[in-house]
């Protein structure tokens, strides 16, 4: 960047050193290649904004990195329909409107009348035949709201607005192809984002033949008042802004020999250049005498570089950055290939050979210099000193410079002397083995035309962006000015922001000052906004063939090269150079290409609305401008300051002049051609006018101009429906009546007078023209806008509800008018009548009908106060007033009944207006507050309604209500809602509302007797309500009236508090909606904290046995739980309530004896014999895999066989018996049962194999495989059975010696009969099946034959190993089994049932061989086992043999020897005598093994000697927790006394090797607190290391 970047920055924003962009506009717009034509618009608006681009500089903007064009001018499309569509898609009728709204539907009852031969007749809405809602009409239970409420929550939401409907057609605009969805490509907008020209003139002089082979190839370029351009020859060339070539440098001058330009630099003023060459050499040049240098500054000789007694390049090392400082000449710096910086000061002088230059280094060393530390290789991949700005600050004197490296930033001060001012390391967000690259621009303070929002400073703050690889970041300078004037400011650097590209940036410079334009690798070029680091735009350069040099990566090589994958620091290439092409210079962008020169510019707001208006798509244009006018685009970008101020200055006349040419051409092209008319793009037109005009707050232009074109236009009505939506929004409020009357005629052709209606009612009424409105809300039935008009243009409450009424008149005369119930589809009384109840609802509640607005406080009293007036005034009233016309209700009759006006209401629909009385009781303006006395003087100023309706409160609406709706003149229908209504208000206001009991027990005894069933639950409701408050004496005689209703709610709260808490239980009972409720009205009453009586117990329970059999129904689980908790005598009463539901007793039952939690086992048991066989019986029935369980659990004495057996053997839970049989001691006939059922499922396994004719449709090996687990299950059974009659016989007497003998001799005992009935019965079941399953293969079988024989001969086995491990165990009872005994027995039975073995043979062959393998398998798991054992008892062995190593001879406690040479006592000895010891008691041990072993039992046992002498504690809890005591120790008086006078006990040693005395340890512990731990065999800790 340039010293004069400052002129980068936005004109709008900030003031400029000069003007000489002037130049500029010849250039962009003589040269371009890529000019337009003028549109169809063309005219004074494209010239104006022309002007307004060339006159504005552009500005800094905000984006998003999308299409700009397409944000802006995207609408809401919520419909494929045009406006024409969505206006019949809207109710077209007030009936439609207000019926699809719950709260508006008719106060509709459907019930019965009264008595059949009642004469007297419902109010209209409560007659039969007219439809209601269900279950009730709940009138006290809602509140009104009004068609156009807007704030109703059951409102459906109003379709989208026409002006979000539709984009515009493409036919006019470009923008209806914008489409909603991302996936489709993004269309160009019709202007260029940056606007490119390329330098023809200038390119065809330096890159043609002749200039490359006169002046070489352009190899950088500078920017300021002028191009300059460095060669390959070392020339400059110096061209203008008309391309002219001004200047060749060089020619004839040292500077040919140096080499190629390979940097150069303008100063400040514009009149010195100064140009870096190949050999290290560089050169100033005033530009007016360019014929020899100004200054030279030569690279260092050999000498030179040998004594090293001054600064500067080496030779042949090119100078890669250049710049110079300040505004002087004969300052500058720069930096080379090698790493190294100098900044250089001449002296003055009268010519160059008077001049001396003094270079001093900034950065980088020598390559000679002596190091001891390896250096890296290094470059300076960025270079830049700071520019000047256009106010003067500290920094502008101290030069900073600022340097990249590949691992650090620098920024230093040349300038009294060199000095680091910051340094910073290269970022980690830098991706891994990323391409490295490096650049830097710096953006000076400015003075700011507007102060700094966040500081609220006139000046900005330096800044500095620089980026390594793909992380860039922004860095502020904050300066703090020093006490010293002498001495230069303070400064600090803060990164601000920071941005991660998608790939290595490799160019950077400011646009402006608030917009960053960055060039990456790929030569993709985007534009950066600074505050907020949105990319804004970005596209490819590719095309463009930027010259770009591989500058680095020789020198930096070895770092390539060296690359170690895992270390991320570490990159995998070096980017190329482009930072000598990429320039930007009074917000415009230089690149130097390989052939050409080309210049950009970012189109500015009036430059992108010129190129749309240009395009034809003036629509678009207005929409863009809008959105630049609301600041929703960027702003930055496009030249439109971010002050809001500011901006709607510069863009809002340009608006206005936009949308008067475009009417015009529009208007003007209908004309031409009337047949190509299309009615939708006018549509478009009006929309983006009426948004434009909305934005910029100015109606007057919609109303004054845009409105005359469309109605010249014949167009009136696009304009009207557009307005439409903005006024229903309120958007729009005041209309000019002569819009207001081209409205109504539009609306009322079309037949749109519903939607004429809401937008009246949003409309100020000062606009309109009442008498017309008035007339035509009457003609066309638009009452919801006839009310507004009158209540708000001029504040009459009583007229609107006059007109109303009006349409009452017509049932007044006939009551039967609608006799036939259709009354409701008429909608004179189905819609427009009923209005009346939301109006009176909104007016007594201070609220506009119909928008529900809440009415100013005066407007609020005068309104309530009319209306009480003219209904509860009793007479016929006068209206207007002062007219001599009575409003009748019946104008036949001469006679008017009291409260006529009132009685017409409740005729038509008592209920609505009951309910929207219950709204009103509400508001405050009925209490009875002094404020609202009107007597002494406070009353003369007030009309005769005020001041009545300021004394009507809430007792005499009761009142009168109560005498208008008699049972004379209303029919039950009706007064029963004045009952809920008296029941609901007097518990809410008890102190405006006195009743007397009379009156009450009257509403009591209406409510009971309310007319149909759907009005049953708000009867009860009310009375509830009434009860909270009034507590009538007889209150119990009005039992039988509740009950006769069906009141139960009511009567459980009278019992309740009555203590009849019997009645309360059966009241549960009889209700059908709370019947479950029962149980938990039985917990609350039969807890032992309630205390009832006796009496009253037995009531309860009398009451429980009168309904057993419906309470057990409704919940058995409940039933049970709750009569085992408080009344648990009940149990056989509910139980032979369900005698005949034998799955409810079951549940009831299984849940009074296992309730399935985790109390004790005799928790299930408490219950009588009865209920457990009870319950065992039906278990049997419905959980029979649960019996056996269960009967194991139960005592013996609690089942009776008798009585369960056959309910056992019926289920086939066979199980289950033969337990019980062996509990009762009928063991021989449970192993015969057993038996029995074995042979079943053997008959039953050979059925399916071998079925017959109607069975082998049955056949399923999923039987088979359910029989074999049922014969697993039972032979487990019967060893159970076997194993169970050995333990109990331990408990028998033993039989005498002579005929144990003699009977082992003769026959087997009883358990071992036993097991050879199991044996024997397995076998031969094996055996019978075996053998029918080797027919399975012959007969097609699907069971696997030898499967199945597998699975029986495992049985078989299992039976088998279970004899053996029963006969090798001794029995506790002294009668042993014998195995050999019990198989020679079996055999024998085998051989007399079947003389040929064979058979069994190979039964027995397979069991045995079986053994024998499992033998052997046992056999090298133990030889296994005991050798792993060996190893690890020897390793152990040797480790305790080791022992530990103290670490010195003494003890830690009392310093005396403890061990080794010098050691006090007879240690040896002592050990001696130790060693003897234990080889005695291992030989006694020995003894006692050897001849002792078959007297176990007998005699004293040995006892292991645990003297201290043998503790050998190894614990290892830490360290110095482990111990071990190796010895004795004992303490002398001297050498000649051998008498012992303390014996200090065996050594200690620790796992941390220090070594104590067992005393000396102790003692240690006990003086530290540890007393508890010192008895012999607990752990030490060591006092030293704990």
């Amino acid at each position: 960047m340039s010293s004069s970047s400052v002129d980068n920055d936005s004109g709008a924003e900030e003031e400029t050193i000069d003007g000489t962009a002037a130049d500029n506009n010849e250039l962009l717009n003589g040269s371009g290649d890529n000019q337009v034509e003028g549109g169809p618009v063309g005219g004074h608006i494209a010239e104006m904004l022309r002007e307004e681009r060339d006159a504005a500089s552009p500005a800094p903007q905000i984006g998003n990195g999308v299409n700009h064009y397409k944000t802006v001018v995207t609408t809401d499309n919520h419909s494929d329909n045009g406006i024409g569509e969505s206006i019949h898609g809207r109710p077209r009728s007030p009936v439609e409107s207000i019926l699809s709204n719950p709260d508006d539907t008719p106060s509709i009852q459907g019930s019965v009348l009264s008595s059949p031969g009642s004469s007297i007749l419902p109010s209209v809405a409560s007659r039969p035949g007219i439809s209601s809602p269900t279950p009730s009409f709940r009138p006290f239970d809602r509140r009104f709201q009004s068609r156009l409420s807007s704030y109703s929550p059951i409102t459906p939401p109003r379709a989208s607005s026409p002006a979000y409907l539709k984009g515009h057609s493409r036919q006019v605009s470009v923008s209806s192809l914008l489409p909603d969805s991302g996936d489709t490509d993004t269309p160009s907008p019709p202007w260029e984002v940056v606007r490119w020209t390329k330098l023809k003139k200038l390119s065809g002089q330096a890159f043609s033949e002749v200039g490359r082979r006169n002046f070489g190839v352009p190899t950088c370029i500078a920017i300021s008042a002028s191009i300059v351009l460095g060669t390959s020859k070392g020339i400059i060339l110096i061209f203008d802004y008309h391309q002219n070539l001004k200047s060749i440098v060089g020619p004839g001058t040292k500077a040919v020999e140096s080499g190629a330009v390979t940097s150069v630099a303008i100063s400040a003023d514009h009149l010195v250049i100064a140009s870096g060459h190949a050999n290290g050499s560089i050169f100033t040049w005033e530009i007016a005498k360019a014929a020899r240098p100004f200054l030279h500054i030569p690279s260092l000789d050999a000498s030179q570089m040998l004594n090293r007694t001054l600064d500067g390049h080496f030779p042949n090392v090119a100078v890669r950055h250049l710049g110079f400082l300040g505004t002087r000449h004969t300052a500058l710096v720069s930096a080379d290939d090698r790493g190294m910086a100098f900044s250089h000061l001449a002296t003055r002088g009268m010519g160059v050979v008077a001049r001396s230059v003094k270079s001093t280094r900034i950065l980088g060393r020598y390559p000679n210099d002596v190091s001891v530390k390896t250096r890296k290789p290094s470059t300076v991949l960025a270079f830049a000193p700071l520019p000047l700005g256009n106010v003067e600050r500290g920094t502008d004197t101290l030069g900073l410079t600022a340097m990249l490296t590949p691992y650090l930033l620098v920024i230093v001060s040349t300038t009294p002397v060199a000095q680091t001012q910051h340094k910073a390391a290269r970022p980690k967000e830098v991706a891994a083995h990323s391409a490295m690259s490096g650049c830097l621009a710096w953006f000076p303070a400015v003075k700011l035309k507007v102060k700094d929002p966040a500081t609220g400073s006139e000046i900005s703050k330096v800044k500095l962006v620089y980026c390594w690889s793909n992380v860039l970041t922004v860095l502020d300078v904050d300066e703090t000015p020093s006490s010293d004037k002498d001495k230069p400011p303070s400064l600090s650097f803060k990164p601000r922001s920071r941005w991660k590209a998608d790939e290595a940036i490799v160019a950077v410079q400011w646009l402006s000052r608030s917009v960053l334009t960055i060039l990456t690798i790929t030569q993709r070029l985007i534009v950066l906004e600074d505050g907020t680091m949105r990319m804004t735009e970005a596209f490819d350069l590719v095309h463009k063939h930027i010259y770009h040099q591989d500058l680095f990566s020789k020198q930096l090589h070895n770092l390539v090269e060296q690359l170690d994958e895992e270390d991320p620091s570490m990159h995998g290439v070096v980017a190329d150079a482009f930072y000598m092409s990429f320039k930007a210079y009074k917000s415009r962008m230089f690149l130097l290409g390989f052939n050409d020169i080309s210049v950009g510019t970012l189109s500015n707001w009036a430059d992108r609305l010129i190129a749309m208006m240009e395009d034809g798509d003036y629509i678009g244009a207005i929409q863009l401008a809008t959105s630049y006018y609301t600041g929703d685009a960027d702003k930055l970008t496009i030249g439109l300051p971010e002050n809001t101020e500011l901006r709607h200055s510069m863009v809002q006349d340009k608006l206005l002049e936009i949308m008067t040419a475009s009417l015009k051409f529009a208007f003007g092209q209908r004309q031409k051609e009337p047949a190509a008319a299309d009615d939708s793009h006018f549509k478009e037109l009006a929309l983006a006018c009426f948004e434009a005009c909305l934005s910029i707050d100015d109606t007057d232009f919609l109303f004054e101009e845009a409105y005359e074109w469309f109605e010249d236009g014949g167009s009136e009505g696009i304009f009207l429906e557009t307005l439409e939506p903005h006024i229903l929004e309120k958007a729009i409020v005041s209309i000019p009546p002569s819009v207001v009357k081209a409205m109504v005629t539009h609306y009322v052709t079309k037949g749109l007078e519903s939607r004429l209606e809401e937008m009246i009612c949003h409309i100020e009424t000062a606009t309109l023209d009442i008498d017309q409105v008035t007339t035509l809300c009457k003609q066309h039935n638009l009452y919801d806008a006839l009310i507004y008009v009158w209540n708000q243009a001029l504040g009459d409450y009583i007229t609107p509800l006059i007109d109303l009424l009006t349409l009452l008149v017509p049932l007044v005369r006939n009551p039967g008018y609608f006799a036939n119930g259709n009354i409701m589809e008429d909608p004179i009384y189905g819609v427009n009548a009923l209005k009346m109840f939301p109006y009176i609802s909104y007016t007594f509640t201070g609220r506009v009908y119909p928008t529900g607005e809440l009415l100013d406080n005066d407007m609020a009293l005068n309104a309530k106060a009319e209306l009480y007036w003219f209904i509860f005034s009793g007479k016929n009233v006068e209206w207007p007033k002062g007219s001599t016309r009575t409003f009748l209700t019946n104008p036949n009759d001469n006679h008017e009944p009291s409260f006529p006006y009132l009685r017409m209401i409740l005729k038509f629909d008592a209920p609505s207006f009951l309910s929207a009385l219950n709204e009103a009781f509400e508001d405050s303006f009925l209490n009875d507050t002094p404020d609202r006395a009107v007597n002494g003087g406070s009353n003369r100023d007030l009309s005769e309604e005020r001041v009545f309706g300021l004394s009507v409160n809430r007792q005499y609406i009761i009142t009168i209500l109560q005498e208008v709706m008699n049972p004379n003149d209303f029919a039950s229908e009706d007064t029963i809602y004045l009952d809920m209504f008296i029941a609901r208000n007097l518990p809410k206001f008890p102190q405006y509302l006195l009743l007397s009991g009379t009156a009450l027990h009257k509403v009591l005894a209406g409510l009971c007797n309310y007319p149909g069933e759907d009005l049953a639950d708000d009867a009860q409701l009310s009375v509830e309500y009434l009860l909270s408050v009034y507590h009538p004496p007889d209150l119990m005689a009005l039992v039988p009236l509740f009950k006769k209703a069906g009141f139960y709610r009511v009567l459980k709260s009278i019992y309740k508090i009555d203590k009849q808490y019997n009645k309360l239980v059966e009241t549960y009972f009889e209700d059908p909606d709370d019947r479950e409720g029962v149980f938990d009205c039985l917990a609350d009453c039969l807890r032992a904290r309630v205390g009832l009586t006796k009496r009253q117990i037995k009531d309860i329970h009398e009451v429980i046995e009168v309904y057993a059999a419906e309470f057990v129904h409704l919940d058995p689980v409940k039933a049970a739980t709750s009569i085992e908790s408080y009344a648990p005598s009940l149990h056989e009463t509910l139980l032979d309530s369900i005698q005949h539901d034998t799955e409810l007793q079951y549940i009831y039952l299984n849940t009074i004896i296992e309730p399935g939690t985790t109390e004790d086992e005799e928790q299930s048991h408490k219950q009588s014999n009865a209920f457990l066989e009870r319950y065992v019986q039906l278990m049997c029935q419905f959980a029979p895999d649960h019996v056996a369980k269960f009967v194991e659990s139960v005592q013996a004495s609690d089942l009776r066989l008798d009585q369960v057996l056959p309910y056992m053997e019926e289920s086939g839970v066979i199980d289950a018996a033969v337990k019980l049989m062996s509990r009762d001691g009928h063991i021989r006939d449970a192993m015969d049962r057993l038996v029995q059922h074995l042979r079943k499922l053997e008959a039953a396994i050979l059925g399916l194999l071998h079925p017959t004719e109607e069975m082998r449709s049955m056949q399923s090996s999923e039987a088979v495989d359910s029989l074999l687990e049922a014969l697993r299950k039972y032979s487990n059974v019967g060893i159970w059975l076997c194993q169970g009659r050995a333990r109990t016989s331990a408990r028998r007497p033993l039989p005498s010696a002579r005929y144990k003998k003699t009977s082992l001799k003769a026959e087997l005992n009883s358990d071992e009969v036993l097991w050879l009935d199991l044996v024997d019965i397995t076998v031969q079941i094996t055996r019978n099946v075996g053998a029918s399953a080797s027919d399975l293969d012959s007969l097609g079988q699907l069971i696997d034959s030898k499967e199945l024989v597998g699975k029986l001969r495992l049985i078989v086995q299992r039976t088998f190993t279970a004899l053996l491990t029963s006969t090798a165990t001794p029995s506790p009872s002294g009668i042993d089994l014998s195995f050999l005994r019990i198989l020679r027995a079996f055999l024998t039975r085998a051989s007399v049932l079947s003389p040929n073995l064979s058979d069994l043979r190979a039964v027995l062959g397979s069991i045995f061989s079986a053994y024998a393998y499992e033998e052997s398998i046992l056999s090298l798991a133990n030889r296994l086992l005991e050798k792993d054992l060996f190893v690890n008892v020897q390793s152990a062995s040797e480790l305790r043999q080791r022992g530990w190593r103290p670490r010195g001879s003494t003890c830690e406690g009392c310093g005396r020897r403890a061990w080794g040479p010098g050691v006090s006592g007879d240690v040896f000895g002592q050990w001696e005598a130790k060693q003897e010891e234990e080889v005695k008691r291992r030989k006694e041990r020995n003894l006692e093994l050897a001849g002792g072993a078959t007297e176990r039992g007998k005699g004293r046992a040995h006892i292991r000697n645990v003297s201290k002498n043998s503790i050998s504690d190894f614990s290892s809890k830490g360290k110095g927790n482990g111990s071990a005591h190796v010895g004795d120790g004992q303490e002398q008086v001297d050498g000649q006394d051998n008498t012992r006078v303390r014996d200090l006990g065996p050594l200690v040693i620790l796992a941390c090797r220090h070594i104590y005395h067992q005393a000396c340890l102790e003692e240690m512990q006990a003086e530290n607190g540890s007393s508890q731990d010192l008895q012999d065999g607990r752990e030490f800790r060591c006092p030293i290391d704990g």
